[in-house]
């Protein structure tokens, strides 16, 4: 796995978070927003913001719900500039160990659509569980789709430290 460095992310960040979520392919799987949405939300305390960096940016996660007193975070974006890589499966461990060290956070979920299998195998393989589906909970393309609902709790996360 490729060594990255997981850090919050900042203004200067948000034109490489908006270029990744435009990269061809990812339209009906990674949500898109303005800048302006991102410098928004980045104000707010309720949303935290990572960058996976080597020397240059590497991917991006953006959380819900971030130290929330119902001790429930969501992951609500994370995308890579170039899949395949290991940059996801790394930008998750470290993602997943901000959210359990950095808060009280009990749970930490994600939805994804059923038919990316690629990237179930990556929540799968750094914990999270396959928990049911949500019947048209996303609103994609004019469309509602259902998500894959994943979590990963503060005792799965402890269990596999040891």
């Amino acid at each position: 796995m490729p060594h990255v460095e997981i850090v919050r992310a900042t203004e200067s960040d948000i034109p490489f978070i908006v270029a990744t979520e435009r990269r061809p392919g990812f339209e009906n799987l990674v949500g898109r927003w303005e800048p302006e949405q991102h410098a928004q939300a980045m104000a707010e305390p309720r949303y935290a913001y990572f960058v996976a960096r080597t020397a240059e940016p590497v991917g991006f996660a953006l959380l819900r719900d971030w130290n929330a007193p119902e001790r429930s975070t969501l992951l609500r974006r994370i995308a890579v500039a170039e899949p395949g890589k290991g940059f996801g499966t790394a930008l998750l461990r470290g993602v997943i160990e901000r959210v359990f060290g950095e808060t009280q956070a009990h749970r930490f979920s994600l939805g994804l659509f059923p038919h990316n299998l690629r990237a179930r195998r990556a929540y799968e393989s750094v914990g999270f569980q396959a928990e049911g589906i949500s019947r048209g909970s996303a609103f994609v393309g004019g469309e509602h789709h259902d998500e894959l609902v994943m979590a990963i709790l503060r005792p799965d996360w402890l269990a596999r430290k040891t």
